[in-house]
């Protein structure tokens, strides 16, 4: 497969000024993933209370929230290959500083949202700038560290993720226990106003030395193909539908529109992306890994805020505690995987941080109202096992790819893959979620006015709320709510436990086995990651 230059053309490239600083340089790239780590965390465990009605939420229903989640998500993965193209041509730091202050605005505007739809439109701002975000961190990265140091520093911003993994829910859960629910993307304001100013004096530029023509063609139709094929996985998810003529046609288009930027990209000369690349089964199944772990997962994590704050009870700071241990794993092994790698190959590290993911999704399904809560600790703690052992490894495959000048490209083709597979895990498997807990609750909503009954039945938020409205009459539904909605989550997490092992199947059978040993004088392969 395809690798970087060798180490010759790699070390003059740094200079001494730059390498001097170098670990400073990586504590503001890793304050800049941070916000948007933090923000999509803490979000999940704001979801409870802004779904509550005026004045603690804004009353927002089951596809409002998933709005909330997935116009960001949408702006995100479609921009975001773009973005990676732009800072290798423009320069990584100009598309950084500019995509924070892009999110730092979004954030300001969507604590003072006074509705659901402009919380989500706002949301769409925050993604935009995102995606410019997230590419050029690790582009930066690798453009400051020397080729032996890289795997060291990746694997420590790696760590890093991990802890912002759990600063967020924690934050959260006391921003909303102290404040408005706004305050949730308030904080982001300060750390990026922060970031700005330390990257501006920290972080030198860089961009790709021969980046050729602009290619506005391929640029345009990779926009506007990623656009309608998330929106229709978005948009079939909320009608629970995907035989919707609506919903197939957007996907169609998308996905007829993508087939078209591949066909222009192999005859172009100035390509913004060698499609060639995908040619290696190897390349193309570590990005498909990325899709189908991200799909299993994101699902998970939206039913999960609901188990443990609407069926057992808990507030969202307690939710945010008990993420701990996730994010705890993920701190802990993933500067670390690297050490897996190198003693049992890609193939058996992966396989087998697939079949624990597939493994911790399926213990959902056996998760009643009164499971022991050290269970689901436990739970959390190998999937965050799992993640860290999964993320390096397939990284590695597609940041060895493309040449150090293209790793904004290569950063934004896992981060696009990762995008893609989470809107269809929360599109998916929140269509199960909604269609099996409405057919559950159904027959149960004749105690209530015919006018509220296709509302109460939409989730079990909405249920309990307009259970407590009835009072005591309305305490009847409780538990029949709790009820469904268990068993919605049971065939959720076997739905998302089967992704996780048609990602192992992939693993198993197309990435490389353990690597032959280096003779004296050969470098050792380089470990990176893309994203975590």
């Amino acid at each position: 497969m395809t690798t970087p230059a060798g180490p010759p053309a790699l070390g003059p490239r740094i200079p001494e000024a730059v390498h001097r600083r170098r670990w400073a340089i990586l504590g503001v790239l890793m304050l800049s993933l941070l916000i948007v780590v933090l923000d999509n965390s803490i979000l999940n465990v704001a979801i409870k209370t802004i779904s509550t009605p005026a004045p603690t939420g804004l009353g927002a229903t089951q596809s409002e929230l998933e709005w909330a989640i997935n116009a960001y998500t949408l702006v995100f993965a479609g921009l975001l290959f773009t973005a990676g193209i732009l800072g290798d041509r423009l320069g990584r730091k100009k598309v950084l500083l500019g995509g924070l202050a892009v999110f730092g605005l979004g954030s300001a505007l969507a604590a003072f949202a006074g509705s659901p739809t402009e919380l989500i439109v706002f949301r769409a701002v925050m993604g935009f700038g995102s995606a410019f975000v997230m590419p050029a961190t690790l582009a930066v990265l690798m453009n400051v560290f020397e080729r032996e140091e890289q795997p060291k520093a990746i694997g420590i911003w790696a760590g890093g993720v991990g802890l912002a993994i759990a600063i967020g829910p924690i934050t959260g859960g006391v921003l909303l226990d102290h404040f408005w629910w706004g305050s949730v993307f308030l904080i982001n304001v300060p750390i990026v106003i922060i970031a700005l100013v330390l990257m501006t004096i920290l972080v030198p530029d860089s961009r790709d030395p021969k980046p050729g023509r602009i290619d506005p063609v391929g640029v345009l139709l990779s926009v506007v193909g990623l656009v309608l094929l998330v929106y229709g996985i978005i948009k079939g998810g909320q009608l629970a539908d995907f035989t919707d003529p609506q919903v197939l046609a957007t996907i169609g288009a998308g996905l007829a529109v993508l087939v078209g930027f591949v066909l222009f990209e192999k005859r172009s000369d100035h390509p913004s992306i060698d499609v060639t690349y995908f040619r290696n089964k190897t390349f193309s199944a570590a990005m498909s890994v990325i899709a189908l772990v991200f799909f299993a997962l994101m699902g998970v994590t939206f039913f999960s805020v609901f188990y443990t704050q609407s069926v057992r009870g808990y507030s969202p700071l307690q939710t945010g505690l008990l993420m701990l241990p996730l994010a705890a794993a993920q701190l802990i092994f993933a500067p670390r995987a690297r050490l897996a790698v190198d003693r049992f190959g890609n193939r058996a590290t992966t396989t087998a941080a697939m079949l624990l993911i597939a493994a911790t999704l399926a213990a959902f399904a056996s998760f009643e109202r009164d499971t022991p809560i050290w269970l689901l600790e436990v739970v959390f703690f190998l999937m965050g096992t799992g993640m860290a052992h999964i993320m390096t490894p397939t990284s590695v495959v597609i940041m060895q790819a493309l040449p150090r000048e293209k790793a904004g490209s290569a950063s934004a083709l896992s981060n696009t893959f990762r995008q893609v597979g989470g809107a269809l895990g929360i599109a998916v498997l929140g269509s199960v979620l909604s269609a099996s807990y409405r057919s559950g609750i159904e027959d149960k909503l004749d105690v209530l006015p015919a006018g509220v009954r296709h509302t109460a039945g939409e989730s079990i938020e909405a249920t309990l709320g307009v259970a407590a409205k009835l009072g005591p009459k309305g305490e009847a539904l409780v538990g029949p709510a709790n009820d469904a909605f268990l068993h919605a989550m049971h065939l959720t997490a076997l739905c998302g436990a089967g992704v996780a092992v048609l990602g192992a199947l992939v693993v198993a059978l197309c990435l490389p086995g353990r690597p032959a040993a280096p003779q004296e004088g050969e470098e050792k392969p380089q470990l990176a990651s893309a994203d975590h």
